[in-house]
């Protein structure tokens, strides 16, 4: 199973669990996860992530709290219901794009470079 495009930036001052939750959060709320979607398993995602079991085991528990996710025995973690939080999809959409802009480094200028010059290609 492949796991959703999740970008984890220990530099950036945000706890990386809360990254994920947060992440996950806009997937979900963005339809990219919709309601009954398997998530990777904890080892899985931790793996792919770079990243302590534990640390995606704390997001996953925050949003099983929440009602967001479900884990079962032999389904694995599903989304079990949207998040009552959820941005809108095109909020999703750009903080998705921020995550991956940065992970590749890119400033500020040169991301909104990139989206203007695709803005206008129309």
């Amino acid at each position: 199973m492949s796991a959703p495009r999740i970008v984890v930036d220990v530099d950036n001052g945000v706890a990386p669990w809360r990254q994920v939750r947060d992440q996950l959060v806009r997937l979900i709320g963005g339809g990219v996860l919709p309601v009954g979607s398997r998530l990777p398993a904890i080892r899985q995602l931790a793996a792919d992530l770079g990243l302590a079991a534990g640390t995606v085991a704390r997001a996953y528990r925050e949003l099983e709290t929440e009602g967001v996710l479900m884990t079962g025995r032999r389904q694995g973690t599903v989304v079990a219901a949207l998040p009552s939080h959820a941005p809108d999809p095109l909020s999703a959409a750009a903080a998705e794009f921020v995550a991956i802009a940065r992970s590749l480094g890119a400033s500020e200028g040169e991301a909104l470079n990139a989206v203007r010059s695709h803005y206008g290609a129309e």
